[in-house]
């Protein structure tokens, strides 16, 4: 069963915090045998925001969650679980979570990381909806956000062209009587594709010395053309089934929000899907590939622009790390 169930759950603020700092194709172009050329054809990708030195991903978490709570127009004491949707945490223990928690003094809530590569978010809002639907909270901030940057080798045009930082909140609540909601979610991963996007060292199987530091073993790995087929023959069926187990059909959905990765492989899955170019929300030309925040990002640029009006069907899905897969539609 796809459905939530329960305590009827909406959106009710929004957030996002963008680094200042812009790096460009041209940029990139002076430090990796690219151009700008190159790096728009392979992913739409024209440029990405890089976090200072001094700031961490709980900083960028920390500031989309105030914008958030101010956007919904609600105190921190109001909130009941703080959800971190991330793969890039300041430290693996403490979490990110606990850290915003006690930054923004939400001294009611509690707080925990979800690591499920760039399918987090997906995961986080799932988990705060199930919470609320079922009586166990009434409203959660789920915060995707990371600092990609410090991960990737900017030696390797194949990867570091990629990626950027950034974070997206939003704040779940029970809403009885409400015409929004979530509607339903289902999360799939496939184990035995694990080794697809990794990050080989750093702790149990391959903890840090001399030999890992010297082949790069701490930076992220990706087969991309393999990530590539994957998505376009696992994506198209599970969206079209979930949408089934809705209700709803795949023209039912006003909205499309995809995990802003590559413009190839969004324009893929969408023609595999038959959904009109016009219906999705892509800001990757701006921000790059913001992993777990990515999704949230896109969601609250398109809440406040106007583009998703009241009533609308909103359909957001993930894919990453894992691989992890998963989606989620919302009505405005």
């Amino acid at each position: 069963m796809a459905l939530f169930c329960g305590n009827a759950v909406s959106i009710i603020g929004t957030g996002i915090c963008i680094p200042e700092k812009v790096l460009t194709n041209n940029d990139l172009s002076k430090m990796v045998d690219t151009s700008d050329q190159w790096i728009v054809e392979r992913t739409g990708i024209k440029e990405r925001h890089i976090a200072s030195d001094n700031e961490m991903t709980s900083d960028l978490a920390l500031m989309a969650a105030e914008s958030a709570l101010l956007d919904a127009g609600i105190d921190r004491s109001e909130i009941d679980m703080i959800i971190v949707a991330t793969n890039t945490p300041d430290t693996l223990f403490p979490g990110v979570g606990p850290i915003v928690q006690g930054k923004l003094g939400a001294s009611n809530a509690g707080a925990f990381d979800v690591q499920a590569g760039c399918t987090s978010c997906i995961y986080a809002l799932a988990v705060g909806a199930s919470g609320i639907a079922s009586g166990v909270w009434n409203k959660v901030l789920v915060i995707g956000a990371e600092v990609l940057s410090r991960i990737v080798n900017w030696k390797d045009r194949n990867t570091c062209v990629l990626f950027g930082d950034g974070a997206g909140a939003v704040i779940l609540a029970k809403s009885d009587g409400a015409s929004s909601r979530l509607l339903s979610t289902r999360l799939c991963s496939d184990g035995e594709k694990s080794e697809l996007i990794t990050l080989p060292a750093g702790l149990i199987a391959n903890p840090a010395n001399l030999e890992t530091l010297q082949n790069n073993l701490h930076y992220v790995h990706m087969k991309g053309n393999e990530v590539f087929k994957f998505v376009n023959k696992v994506l198209p069926p599970f969206i079209t089934k979930l949408c089934e187990n809705s209700g709803l059909t795949v023209e039912d959905i006003d909205w499309w929000i995809f995990h802003q990765a590559n413009l190839r492989i969004i324009e893929s899955v969408m023609k595999r899907l038959s959904v009109p170019s016009e219906k999705a929300v892509i800001d990757l030309a701006r921000y790059g590939n913001t992993s777990a925040a990515s999704t949230l990002i896109a969601l609250h640029e398109a809440m406040k622009d106007g583009r998703i009006k009241e009533g609308d069907r909103v359909l957001l899905a993930s894919f990453g790390a894992g691989m992890t897969y998963g989606s989620l539609i919302y009505q405005a």
